[in-house]
This record gives structure tokens, sequence and C-alpha cells, in this order.
């Protein structure tokens, strides 16, 4: 399992990620750990420092308020921060949905999705289509609990047209952010392990947790 794969089943399931990298005999972090999280921070920077989302045209069934209004704007969910969102008009009662249209095909296998989470965790169900080239919406993946922050990997796929459809909700959902990732180096679980796919980062032992246990410290 490499650090990528714990990142995605600990952030990206509401929870810290906790590396338990322990200092060595001298009293320090060794450099065989220091050099595995190094490799890490950048593999991470590089998938989500580029949120695809950012340069769709957002759109939603329904907006809370004045269509002027930026207060509620589909255009808060690509801005950082857990105060601005999108909140969907209080008469819509279901199928609350956010459409992102982009200029030209893009290629992704990442999806991130924030609520508000001082507003209360809402969401209780939810899926993303994308809109093949026959012109018809295909499933991409499916979900329940979103929270402060869930991660959604699935094997890559193509389109110009998203929509996120919030089908169940305690009350009227609310979304915070909203991101579209490439990572190019993870497999996922229910994907064929073919070697072709696989990134040279991924084969390479510094990501894995064994190099942890090559190092002077304990493994995490």
């Amino acid at each position: 399992m490499t650090l990528l794969d714990l990142y995605y089943k600990s952030v990206g399931r509401n929870c810290p990620l906790l590396l338990n990298v322990p200092p060595n005999s001298s009293g320090l972090i060794s450099d065989e750990d220091i050099h595995v999280l190094k490799e890490f921070s950048e593999l991470r920077n590089s998938i989500f420092s580029h949120n695809l989302a950012k340069s769709a045209l957002l759109s939603a069934s329904s907006t809370r308020g004045d269509p002027n209004d930026t207060q509620f704007s589909p255009n808060n969910v690509i801005e950082e921060g857990l105060y601005t969102y999108w909140a969907p008009d209080q008469g819509q009662q279901s199928d609350w949905t956010l459409y992102l249209e982009f200029q030209q095909v893009i290629t992704f296998n990442v999806l991130e999705l924030r609520e508000p989470i001082q507003m209360g965790q809402r969401i209780i169900k939810f899926h993303l289509d994308m809109l093949d080239e026959n012109g018809t919406w295909q499933h991409v993946v499916n979900g329940t609990t979103v929270g402060y922050r869930r991660l959604f990997l699935f094997p890559t796929v193509k389109s110009h047209l998203l929509r996120l459809v919030i089908d169940k909700s305690r009350v009227f959902p609310l979304i915070s952010h909203l991101g579209i990732y490439m990572d190019s180096y993870s497999v996922p679980r229910h994907v064929s392990d073919d070697t072709h796919t696989k990134s040279k980062f991924i084969n390479n032992l510094v990501f894995r947790r064994t190099a942890y246990n090559q190092s002077q410290s304990a493994s995490i």
C-alpha cells in the first residue's frame, strides 16, 4: 500500500492522515523517511494543485435567492473555504444538480466534494454522471456521506459535460467545494492491475510502506 492509498483512505474519508513517523535512535527523523515524505508531498501536490473544475462553466438546477446574487452561486464550489458554498432554492425538494460544462473534453479519475461542515452534515446520497460521445448520460461514481472532505477515485473517463446529482439529503444540500482531478499514479482497486497502466512512481519503492521498514525508524 502506498502513502497515496493511505491519503485516499484517510483524508479522502473525513479523517486525518496519521503517518506515525518516529525519530530514530539519534532523536531525529531518518533521512529515508524524510525522502519518502517529500516525494509523497510532491506527488500529492502534482495531483490536487490542478482542479479541472475551475475551467468549467457551472450551472445548477436552482440557486437560492436572487439569480444575480453570488452569495449562493454554483461558482462558489470552485473556491476554497467553508464559508462560500452553493445552495439550491429551498423550494426544490429533490434531484439537486450541479452541471459542469467544459470547452473541450477533459480526462479525469478523481472527484472531490466538501460540505460547509459548520452547517451540518446533510448529504445522504449522490452520484456523478458524464455525457458520452453519443450524447447519453453515463454513470461515473456514486457515494453517500460527504462531510468535511471526500475523495473518490475511479477508472479514468473523458467528457465535456458532467452533472453531480444529490439524490437524498437531510435538508436542502450545501456544497462548499467540488474538485475534478487526474491522478496518473493510482490504479483503482477494482481495475485490473495491469503493469502497463502503473506509474513509475507507484512502482518505485519510495512510495511503498516497505520503504519505512527499510529505514532506521519504525514503519508507519
